[in-house]
């Protein structure tokens, strides 16, 4: 099979990998902005391999139920479903695959993403740290099916191969 030009991909954890497949986050928070060739871009959104952490599920839903849930920047109704699945059957998420593409916008300081939207800071996990940029990214378009690979740090190329 022929191979096309590698794709730019970013290696997110479970749940927000799958979140951002489903349209449910429509930010990726990092902590650095994302390079100025990747904007408006096609990129990758990778499954890392860590498995789902119960703890974490548990307070994003907990977020997410409370007067805070805008802080998380999710779709609130789709995300609680979900991660309420999720926290049933924890293994249930691909892993170590790539399960999107989506096109990468402009990053936003976070701090103009809460003055925006009248809250304090916003992030959607407990690495408040890394939550200096939210990555909008839109137009996802989810692979079926998934496609497993070894990510890495940062972004790293795909290699996708035509079918």
């Amino acid at each position: 099979m022929p191979e096309i030009a590698p794709i730019p991909t970013i290696t997110v954890w479970q749940p927000w990998a799958t979140l951002i497949a489903e349209e449910l986050k429509p930010l990726e928070f990092r902590g650095w902005p994302a390079h100025a060739a990747l904007i408006g871009q096609r990129i990758g959104i990778h499954a890392g391999a860590r498995p789902v952490r119960k703890d974490e599920v548990r307070d994003l839903l907990l977020k997410l139920q409370s007067l805070s849930w805008r802080e998380t920047g999710l779709v609130r109704e789709g995300s609680i479903e979900l991660l309420t699945k999720v926290l049933m059957a924890p293994g249930g998420l691909p892993l170590s695959s790539i399960l999107c593409t989506a096109v990468l916008g402009q990053p936003i300081r976070n701090q103009d993403l809460a003055t925006r939207m009248g809250i304090e800071l916003m992030c959607d996990s407990d690495r408040g740290e890394h939550s200096n940029y939210g990555w909008p990214l839109t137009d996802v378009e989810k692979l079926k099916p998934f496609v497993p690979v070894r990510g890495a740090r940062g972004f790293w190329p795909w290699h996708q191969v035509q079918p």
